[in-house]
This record gives C-alpha cells, sequence and structure tokens, in this order.
C-alpha cells in the first residue's frame, strides 16, 4: 500500500513537471517501426511511443512554439505548432515528425512569426499516416 501512495505521487509529481517544463522533450521519446499500411499501399513508419509520452495521452498540456499555417487543409482554426522556427521544421529539414502537431482551437488564433504558447488536450495518433503523430484539440493561446 505505502509503495502504491508513493509510486502515483512520484507519477503525478513527474506530470506536473511534465506541464511546467518542455513538454517536446517528452513528446521526443518514440521510436520508429515500419510496417505495410492497405490504405497506401506502401511501407511506412509508425511511430512507437515511450511510456512518458502515452501517459500524456488524452491530458491537457502546454506547449510553446511557432505557427505553420495550413488552415486551407483543415478549416480555419487549424494550424501546425512546431517546436522549431518554420526555416528549421520537421518540413523543412532537420528534425522528426516528433517536432510537430496539428492544433485545433475553439477560438481564432492569428497567426504570428512570433513564439506562442498553446494549452490543450493532447491526443497521440500512432495508426492514421494521412494525420501528424500529435494533435492538441480545444488547444487556446496562453499569454
Amino acid at each position: 500500500m505505502r509503495c502504491s501512495i508513493v509510486l502515483l505521487f512520484f507519477l503525478g509529481s513527474s506530470m506536473a513537471m511534465v506541464q511546467t517544463t518542455n513538454a517536446w522533450k517528452t513528446l521526443a521519446k518514440v521510436d520508429y517501426k515500419t510496417r505495410f499500411d492497405e490504405l497506401t499501399q506502401f511501407e511506412e513508419e509508425y511511430p512507437i511511443f515511450s511510456e512518458e509520452v502515452k501517459a500524456l495521452d488524452g491530458t491537457e498540456i502546454t506547449l510553446q512554439g511557432w505557427m505553420i499555417p495550413l488552415d486551407e487543409l483543415r478549416g480555419e482554426n487549424y494550424f501546425v505548432l512546431s517546436s522549431l522556427p518554420f526555416a528549421n521544421c520537421f518540413f523543412c529539414g532537420g528534425a522528426g515528425p516528433e517536432t510537430v502537431m496539428e492544433v485545433f482551437s475553439k477560438k481564432q488564433i492569428d497567426f504570428t512569426e512570433k513564439k506562442i504558447k498553446v494549452k490543450g488536450k493532447l491526443k497521440i495518433n500512432a495508426d492514421d499516416p494521412l494525420r501528424l503523430m500529435y494533435i492538441l484539440n480545444d488547444a487556446k493561446l496562453i499569454d
């Protein structure tokens, strides 16, 4: 019993730490596996998430990053958040897919080239190759 309480305290403290430290470091704890995808008919790399990342699935997290405006793809309250400035993002080379996240906000978040902070509910995606592996729903801008 005592061990369980200590473990719960430790896990709770770890989750709180992720909220106050750089969550991108935790989200980077992912490996990749190749398998044949029936939908695309190609060999695709799929993420294998660490236990730390899995523990964040469905929780509210706060992240800082730079906006990549892609609203024409999914609607007006949509953009991709990059842990790196646009010139260094995953799409431009030099980083992996764990450095970007789809963001769906309740209210419009105007594009800026400055670093922003958002809070929302994290969804991890291991199965849909047409989506990014991290999705932030119900996001809002934090001042």
